[in-house]
């Protein structure tokens, strides 16, 4: 892999530390501004809101420009962002900056998306996407337990300062490693980059973005009652858990990036048609606290080790307008957590209690199946000869 897909996978370890920080550290934010953890917890759903807005928009906005000055103009707003979330103190202002920061999250995830792909070829393009996509991953390993903790021994502003002078420091870095040759982006009318909506395939591939991870979110963003309550475990595993379910992520993406180059559609149908086995096993399981263990690191290994592989359609049936694609897959991506997360929400205050989100992971999981296996269907007809 070149270089600078090193660089980038970077770059997404910030983007996606600084979006689940938060979680980790409701409590000491609530005292701290005088809100509920409730109010607190805006900050997330602000964020995701934005990504699922600014991703696209930001797409067309910098359609015109240079990936290397985007991506630099990404991490400067970035930082910037994080610098207003450590000084400010009321609760608006932070919601502002967070969205704010969303929308620069998603500028420099899609043109990453596409700078990656460029610089390994058509031939390698899911593997590369795998290594950026691990960076984000690894945020789930270290960069969110020690923002976390951090937080805890310190003051919850400390993570955001630390996130703010890391974003400056890899900004020439990334001025150095994105070749022009690679980054510049031809210019393209506006109605050209919007001809690319009416791609069947490409709708099909964000159906398949959106399911798959809501699918895996609304388990993972549960997990605890889950653990705790129904299957009777200390709550002083569950950050154990949650580093297995991280470290599984981070080597399904890697190895689904690799597979899917060669075998696109069977890593696909094979990811949705085993992450659903997961959760129904779950459901059926989580009772006991080892099985739902270790169920909920295959969990992490298989959920979303496709995804690396359904961004790579998203830029190959996307055409001229390959960021933009990449743009609506983030989106999807969001979009899924959020109506997974809500729903899941909901199931746990009905007669499933903790085992209602997985019920609802497993029905969204399994939703995945349908664009992808007509993707397939798709890719078949087109290798027939007529």
């Amino acid at each position: 892999m070149p270089f600078v897909v090193y660089v980038l996978a970077v770059g997404t370890f910030l983007m996606l530390t600084t979006e689940f920080v938060v979680a980790g550290l409701l409590p000491e934010i609530a005292g701290d501004l005088q809100v509920g953890v409730g109010q607190a917890g805006l900050l997330i759903t602000v964020f995701a809101v934005g990504m699922i807005v600014g991703s696209p928009t930001m797409a067309l906005l910098t359609r015109g420009m240079p990936a290397r000055v985007t991506l630099v103009l990404a991490l400067a707003v970035f930082a910037a962002g994080h610098v207003v979330v450590a000084v400010a103190d009321a609760l608006p202002v932070l919601l502002a900056a967070r969205f704010v920061t969303a929308f620069a999250t998603g500028a420099f995830w899609s043109v990453a998306s596409v700078v990656a792909t460029r610089a390994a070829g058509p031939g390698a393009s899911a593997r590369a996407l795998g290594l950026v996509g691990a960076g984000g991953m690894l945020a789930n390993v270290a960069g969110v337990p020690l923002g976390a903790f951090a937080g805890q021994l310190s003051s919850w502003r400390g993570p955001f300062w630390a996130l703010a002078v890391l974003a400056l420091a890899a900004v020439p870095l990334v001025a150095r490693s994105v070749p022009p040759e690679d980054g510049d982006r031809q210019p393209t009318s506006l109605r050209s980059e919007l001809g690319v909506l009416r791609s069947g395939r490409l709708w099909l591939v964000l159906a398949a973005c959106a399911t798959t991870t809501g699918g895996v979110l609304s388990v993972y963003s549960y997990v605890s009652p889950l653990l705790t309550d129904r299957a009777g475990l200390a709550a002083g595993w569950v950050p154990l858990v949650l580093v297995g379910f991280g470290v599984g992520s981070l080597v399904g993406t890697v190895a689904g990036g690799r597979l899917g180059d060669d075998h696109p559609s069977a890593t696909t149908i094979g990811v949705a048609a085993s992450t659903t086995a997961v959760l129904l096993a779950v459901c059926l399981l989580s009772g006991s606290a080892a099985p739902t263990v270790v169920l909920l690191v295959l969990l992490g290994l298989l959920g979303l080790s496709a995804n690396p592989v359904l961004s790579a359609l998203a830029v190959r049936f996307s055409g001229v307008a390959a960021t933009l694609g990449v743009a609506l897959s983030v989106s999807a991506y969001n979009l899924g957590t959020a109506v997974g997360s809500l729903a899941a929400g909901h199931a746990l205050e009905t007669d499933l209690g903790a085992t209602g989100p997985a019920v609802v992971g497993t029905c969204v999981a399994a939703l995945t199946l349908v664009p992808t296996i007509a993707l397939a269907r798709l890719r078949r007809r087109e290798a027939v000869p007529a």
